[in-house]
């Protein structure tokens, strides 16, 4: 008898940005004339950098001629985008990724939410709380068990290894996180790789934001860690850092290193990817090796920086008006507490209708987010500053 996957019952019934997209949706029906400014959601504002823009006009070009067409992309991507990705990422910080270990894709969401396929349902999973609803969320779809680690104030928002438990599990960490904007150092994150060696788990590091990072001595890879090419896999997007999110580029490191009971997940990714997977287009990928290029890098660390001003400037804004916030140093969010005994969705709504400002209500990232809100500063500056008047005026 045909049935459905009734695991999907158990998973939130609207994903966190699409309540709030109906939330605003109604809103603007209701008051038509009102001005909205959006520090919630982290897309990005600013146009392509001109080195991506001139290399995906050069790409289009190319297919308009028969000699130069391009068709099916390599479904793990193309070479060119690999070993540039190999070399500056990784062999420049000594982290021993090869091209081949290297598996371009169209965004790290789709890769995070896939990656739970290479194991078993009954693998027991160990998530931050709060965290990016998405790995949760895929967990919840295969019916696996959730073991959800607190990440508190008190210990500067980064989780316990022992929280995940003594047994072999799939972990789930983010450095720079979102939605808090905690940063982990090498020694805390090399606790990590430990237990993960130690216990027999496998680590799904997202590093989607480390291009935010400022503080030198943080690291930008889990591969800078000793013995992390045989427990980790990292996933990384080109969103953030260069404005993709338009476009759509991300990659996920697997090392060969990186066995279960002697099963290479390499080749179980390798062997999926070719299976539900065509590639990403030709002139995507172009775009995403010219962000390397020396004009790409100092363009798009323009733009890194220019959303970092906002980040300052909303953090400095709102701690001189008296809220505790934290984040905002080495990512682009804020994560500030409600004030007085609001809750994290209550403050939403007196934002959006007193203020006409929308963040993101904590307690969407999971309980222990409850009495707090992540604002990005992925906005226009004008307009952040607008959005700080208007706040600070409201409390």
């Amino acid at each position: 008898m045909l049935q459905t996957n009734t695991n999907y019952l158990g998973v939130s019934e609207n994903y966190l940005f699409s309540t709030i997209a109906q939330k605003i949706k109604a809103y603007v029906a209701d008051h038509p004339d009102r001005d909205i400014i959006r520090l919630g959601i982290g897309d990005v504002t600013l146009p392509l950098a001109p080195a991506v823009i001139s290399a995906l006009q050069s790409a289009v070009d190319e297919q308009s001629h028969q000699e130069t067409f391009r068709g099916y992309s390599p479904d793990l991507g193309y070479d060119f985008l690999r070993r540039t990705i190999s070399e500056q990422d990784y062999m420049s910080r000594g982290c021993r990724i090869d091209p081949d270990e290297i598996f371009i894709s169209d965004g790290a969401k789709c890769d995070i939410g896939n990656l739970q396929e290479l194991f078993s349902e009954n693998t027991d999973v160990a998530i931050c709380d709060p965290v990016y609803p998405v790995y949760a969320d895929s967990n919840l779809m295969a019916g696996r068990n959730i073991n959800y680690m607190p990440c508190r104030e008190e210990f500067g928002f980064l989780p316990d290894p022992a929280a995940s438990g003594s047994d072999p599990c799939l972990i789930y960490l983010c450095f720079p996180n979102n939605p808090t904007g905690a940063a982990i150092t090498k020694g805390e994150l090399q606790l990590w790789v430990d237990h993960a060696l130690k216990t027999g788990s496998v680590i799904i590091y997202d590093a989607a934001y480390e291009a935010y990072i400022s503080d030198p001595s943080l690291p930008h890879s889990i591969y800078e860690c000793k013995g992390a090419e045989a427990c980790s896999i990292e996933v990384r997007s080109f969103s953030k850092n260069a404005g993709f999110t338009g476009l759509r580029l991300g990659f996920t490191v697997i090392p060969k290193e990186l066995r279960i009971n002697g099963t290479s997940l390499h080749d179980m990714w390798a062997r999926r990817h070719s299976t539900k997977y065509n590639g990403a287009p030709y002139i995507i990928q172009r775009a995403g090796e010219a962000v390397y290029s020396p004009e790409g890098r100092k363009q798009t660390r323009s733009q890194i920086d220019y959303y970092m001003r906002n980040a300052n400037l909303i953090m400095s804004t709102l701690k001189d008006a008296g809220y505790s916030v934290t984040g905002g140093l080495n990512a682009p969010y804020i994560w500030m507490k409600t004030p007085g005994t609001l809750s994290s969705w209550e403050f939403f709504d007196l934002l959006l209708e007193k203020a006409q400002v929308v963040g993101t209500p904590g307690s969407g990232f999971g309980a222990c987010g409850e009495g707090y809100f992540r604002l990005t500063a992925f906005g226009e500056y004008e307009k952040t500053k607008e959005a700080l008047s208007r706040i600070v005026n409201l409390i």
